[in-house]
């Protein structure tokens, strides 16, 4: 028994010149096997793309899909590596972290998710390989996210070896929770309030809440941010705000299903701009605004439009969603943040909890019940079929037993995410990660090479917290001798 605790009080080893480059090479030698044995071009990425044509009768290359994806394509993609990457630079002494172990972890994920989603969704039982075309790498991008919400959560506090298991296990359990809503309940997410939002949300807060760190506050003076790294931050939020319709709407039947998410989506993140700014001056009790509100609950709105974003749910609708996101958001970074660590131990560093999770909670329970809702006098026969694909063994399920369904995919979302979570949080825990001490979160010096002038930073700010801490007390001196009589 003493060994084990003398085991755990012994300092953190943070060098991972060994374990990170073992890790990368060892699992992309593994991908690069993984896909000669079971990965292939689809018929319209492959060379016989012709005779494909010739046999369907095809006239244009403009019926490929590539034409119609890729424009989606890349909206998502710069989200997943700018967006996404750029609005976790906020950290005063966290830049290169933020957005280095976002890409990081991105390339890593997209791969091992085009293989975890093709085994569920792209293979082919004829030769037992999975075909990948532009809609395969947009989901890939869409399963990634999730894990980059996670990452938000813990945030400056783990290692990058550490990131690379949870995004192993994250891949793994979204691939399954996400064939189980989309193809199991027949539920319709097409921008992912609840495979995505929902799921990447809570299974990074249980992942923080299992790796609670009694001490943190002991890096206190590096959790904040400063002018310089905020404006970086807000160019990530610029972005995703941008780029967001194409997300929800990049895997959405062609047509008006498409043409219908991009309006939604386009709607409900202008409506949640309004609302988070004024909740934002709100909250402050002369007035002024917060970074932190503008650059996250502004895209609250996306977020909760995601599984609705297809339905008919109106252009007044789609601003009353956004304008309902744009304060819950808010307040849940003014409210609930600080109540979640202080009293659940939960220390969510990029307030995932705000941003994705409540909205995408949110989301799902609109979607479930505009489908339930939902009729022929609004939809048409033919419109009700396409927006819920009611074909097949589902060509008989009502619009109310599609609502049920909807319901019940956000709680396998959230299973997911919980469950996942405590598993992947368990694991993550064990003192074999190189994560850091308390006193050295979100500080970049720990795993990068800084630039010199950079270096000095932590003794600069040391000294100067000294020498405010010695003015202070000579002034409460001279305060305490001018009030004695003379």
């Amino acid at each position: 028994m003493g060994n084990c605790q003398a085991c755990c009080n012994r300092p953190k080893n943070t060098n991972i010149r060994i374990s990170l480059p073992a890790v990368c090479f060892v699992w992309q030698i593994s991908m690069i096997i993984l896909f000669g044995v079971f990965v292939r071009y689809d018929e319209e990425s492959d060379s016989h793309w012709v005779e494909h044509m010739r046999k369907n009768n095809i006239t244009s290359h403009v019926e490929n899909n590539f034409y119609y994806r890729y424009p989606s394509f890349q909206d998502v993609h710069v989200m997943i590596f700018v967006g996404f990457g750029f609005l976790m630079t906020f950290l005063k002494r966290y830049s290169f972290g933020g957005v280095g172990f976002n890409f990081l972890i991105a390339a890593f994920g997209i791969q091992w998710a085009l293989l975890m989603q093709g085994w569920f969704h792209s293979l082919d039982p004829t030769d037992g390989t999975i075909k990948i075309g532009i809609e395969n790498i947009i989901n890939a991008d869409f399963c990634v996210a999730g894990c980059l919400i996670a990452f938000g959560a813990c945030l400056g506090k783990v290692s990058p070896v550490q990131l690379m298991v949870m995004t192993l296990f994250g891949v793994t359990l979204f691939a399954v929770e996400e064939y189980i809503i989309l193809n199991v309940i027949h539920a319709k997410d097409a921008g992912g309030s609840m495979t995505i939002h929902t799921f990447g949300g809570y299974y990074g807060l249980v992942i923080s809440w299992v790796l609670y760190r009694p001490n943190l506050h002991q890096s206190k003076r590096l959790q904040g941010s400063h002018y310089h790294s905020d404006v970086f931050a807000m160019i990530g939020t610029l972005f995703l705000w941008m780029f967001w319709p194409s997300f929800n709407s990049a895997i959405a039947n062609h047509g008006d299903g498409q043409h219908r998410a991009v309006i939604n989506t386009y709607l409900a993140l202008a409506s949640s701009v309004l609302t988070a700014f004024a909740i934002s001056s709100l909250s402050h009790r002369r007035g002024k605004l917060d970074m932190v509100h503008v650059q996250n609950a502004t895209l609250a709105g996306g977020v909760a439009m995601g599984t609705a974003a297809e339905f008919m749910i109106t252009p007044y609708g789609s601003l009353i969603v956004g304008f309902c996101c744009g304060i819950l958001s808010t307040f849940g970074y003014v409210v609930l943040t600080p109540f979640l660590e202080k009293h659940l131990k939960i220390q969510d560093t990029c307030g995932i909890h705000n941003l994705h999770a409540m909205p995408g909670l949110l989301g799902g329970v609109i979607g479930a019940i505009t489908a339930a809702t939902a009729s022929k006098s609004v939809y048409g026969h033919e419109g009700l079929v396409n927006t819920f694909n009611f074909v097949d063994k589902f060509a008989n399920r009502s619009v109310g037993i599609q609502g049920a369904h909807q319901a019940g995919g956000l709680c396998v979302a959230l299973i997911f995410g919980l469950g996942g979570g405590a598993l992947v949080g368990g694991i993550l825990k064990l003192p074999l990660w190189g994560d850091p001490e308390d006193y050295n979160c979100f500080d970049d010096e720990v795993y990068w090479e800084l630039p010199e002038d950079e270096e000095s930073i932590p003794a600069i700010i040391e000294y100067n917290n000294q020498m405010d801490s010695k003015r202070f007390d000579v002034m409460e001196s001279n305060m305490v001798t001018d009030t004695q009589p003379v």
